[in-house]
């Protein structure tokens, strides 16, 4: 969505767009999914009073919000309703070209400011289910006619079901489905998790497990696939963006302090255990139980076997805040309860600026962008009962892809995530990555960070540097004697990589063993990712991309979920696999603690890259 400030937690540029265009194998803007243009739109602002909170811990919120309806939504001609609400730091305006947009296309949309932002009241909760969910479920009554605006006006020209998607009635029940990004993309997932009157969902740039967003461990999972993010070892904090957020939350509160003073008394403009959790994670470098307990409360992981609506997900390569992980993690938990979902994976994301590529998302002008006829044709489907195709189960931007126009020729498409196969590439020596096993070579390759937390590499500056670097940035850099490295040779063709890759390690630190065993401060932490290097040397780190990891015990193998990444190793260019012991987008280690990798024929250290096509040879 439009930032009103810099961009976090998706006040990017979500409501850029969300129209038109041409899919693969689809067609284009047609009686189902094209506007009207004899459909005017009338806009009003309203408020209303919701009750939130958990039993207990009631409170009365006033929420402000926009009303767009088109000139055909009639009592006698009702039309389905979209709701949508706004990025971190964002408020409802950030929504009016998706609102003018879609109202001419036949739908009632409303656009709020989600709690703690842009005029409405109350404090900033995480969109957790007991306070934004319970917010947005009692605008889904107002939709459904069931409640009064503050200025008493009720809606009667909104379509209704019959019987919500879990086949009960319900009264008040509208046909309505929800779209937003980042902290507007959870939002749906805490309103869908206890309403059943909701009938679809498009999460946009938005989290699965909010501590491991916050505070990842790439390592040691918990969840019984292996599949999804949530770790048993707390991770580290990523303290770039924790701080912007709260930057950002604490000056919305002074901003509309006027619309409700109490945002600001004791912990500003959030709740008061976000602010105890920040501060924890300061002091310590990563969470405690508590904070792990209040992250996953606001996250969709814990109550994902709620979610039983169409889901179209669309996450970004270009995001170090909400990586491709999360939505993977969410689409495989979704695909496995069977509910329907597809996912995007989008060149856009909360880093490098947050802009969409041309053609790919125009918010306010229908028809001309990719993802946008994906989100206008999902609505025609599942809120119109078109029978129009939604698009591949999976799709991916490719930025080598050149294009004019829309960016449709940049997507690939999928029947299946994963798309494609794995291929192992093994560490060797001190310093090689090959491809065939037999090539391996015993060796090892040793480093050690430096006292006091410095860190001594660098991948980004949350939410201002993305990749490629801009001019005047500076570029991430690794010291010597502080990671190690094991990279391919010239590769003799080029090589494309769309998913997740896994690194596994054989690690040898006596500190480590030595302190371990007391908990997380003791405990061995490094920073692994991959560069593709060029013909003359030069590197670039993927999207800037790492992935923490807090090791439990350095004594067994350990393997690590890579950053995942869309991406096309050129000819003759190679990959490097690194292995760093800080970065300082997040917390480190205090101690000096020396690590050294181990590799042998008999048990080599593998990185398992998914590959399209024939891999590295």
């Amino acid at each position: 969505m439009r930032p009103s400030r810099p961009a976090v937690l998706g006040a990017t540029t979500l409501a850029v767009a969300l129209t038109g265009g041409l899919l693969t194998g689809v067609p284009g803007a047609d009686a189902a999914t094209s506007a009207t243009t004899a459909t005017t739109v009338s806009v009003q602002s309203k408020e209303i009073d919701v009750t939130v909170g958990p039993a207990g811990a009631r409170a009365v919120c006033t929420v402000v919000f926009d009303l767009y309806r088109p000139s055909t939504a009639t009592r006698r001609h009702p039309l389905p309703a979209i709701l949508t609400t706004n990025g971190f730091g964002g408020s409802k305006d950030d929504q009016a070209d998706l609102g003018t947009a879609f109202a001419k296309r036949g739908y009632v949309v409303l656009s709020y400011s989600g709690l703690g932002f842009g005029g409405s009241a109350c404090k900033i909760t995480l969109d957790d289910p007991d306070w934004d969910g319970q917010a947005a479920k009692q605008l889904v009554t107002y939709l459904g006619g069931g409640k009064a605006a503050n200025d008493g006006s009720r809606v009667n020209y909104v379509r209704k079901d019959a019987r919500s998607h879990d086949g009960k009635q319900r009264r008040h029940d509208p046909r309505v489905g929800m779209i937003g990004g980042s902290y507007g993309g959870q939002v749906q997932f805490a309103v869908a998790g206890i309403d059943p009157r909701v009938d679809t969902i498009v999460p946009i740039i938005t989290w699965n497990d909010l501590s491991y967003s916050l505070a990842p461990n790439n390592t040691d999972f918990t969840t019984p696939t292996g599949e999804g993010v949530r770790y048993g070892t707390p991770g580290s904090e990523k303290v770039g963006w924790t701080s912007l957020f709260f930057g950002v939350g604490i000056a919305d509160g002074l901003q509309h302090a006027s619309t409700d003073p109490t945002r600001n008394v004791g912990c500003p403009n959030f709740a008061d255990q976000v602010c105890a959790a920040k501060a924890q994670m300061d002091a310590l470098g990563y969470p405690t139980q508590d904070t792990l307990e209040l992250a996953r409360h606001a996250s969709v992981s814990s109550y994902v076997s709620r979610i039983r609506i169409p889901t179209l997900l669309m996450q970004g390569e270009n995001d170090t805040l909400f990586n491709l992980q999360e939505a993977a993690a969410t689409y495989r938990a979704l695909r496995a309860q069977g509910t329907p979902v597809k996912m995007v994976w989008q060149s856009w994301g909360h880093s490098g600026g947050g802009t969409p590529a041309l053609g790919e998302l125009d918010m306010a002008r229908p028809g001309s962008s990719y993802e946008g006829v994906r989100v206008i044709r999902w609505f025609a489907h599942h809120l119109k009962d078109r029978k129009v195709s939604t698009g591949p189960r999976f799709t991916y931007f490719r930025d080598w892809v050149p294009y004019t126009g829309i960016a449709t020729p940049a997507y690939g498409t999928s029947s299946r995530y994963p798309a494609g196969t794995s291929q192992d590439l093994y560490l060797s020596g001190s310093d090689a990555l090959v491809p065939v096993r037999a090539s391996v070579q015993t060796g090892s390759a040793a480093y050690a960070n430096a006292a006091g937390e410095v860190p001594t590499s660098f991948s980004e500056v949350s939410a201002l540097q993305g990749s490629p670097v801009p001019d005047g940035v500076t570029p991430p850099y690794d010291t010597p004697g502080t990671f190690a490295s094991w990279t391919t040779a010239p590769l003799a063709a080029p090589v494309v990589s769309v998913g997740v890759p896994r690194l596994t390690l054989r690690l040898s630190s006596p500190v480590a063993e030595q302190t371990q065993a007391g908990g997380p401060a003791g405990q061995l932490l490094l920073f692994a990712k991959i560069y593709d290097v060029a013909p003359d040397g030069s590197k670039v780190l993927v999207r800037r991309l790492v992935s923490p990891t807090r090791v439990a015990d350095v004594r067994k193998p350990v393997t690590i979920e890579l950053p995942g990444v869309v991406h096309r190793y050129e000819t003759g260019h190679r990959l490097s696999v690194v292995v760093a012991a800080t970065d300082a987008a997040y917390r480190n280690n205090k101690v000096v603690t020396p690590v050294t990798v181990l590799t042998s024929a008999a048990d080599p250290g593998v990185l398992r890259l998914p590959v399209l096509g024939a891999g590295v040879s």
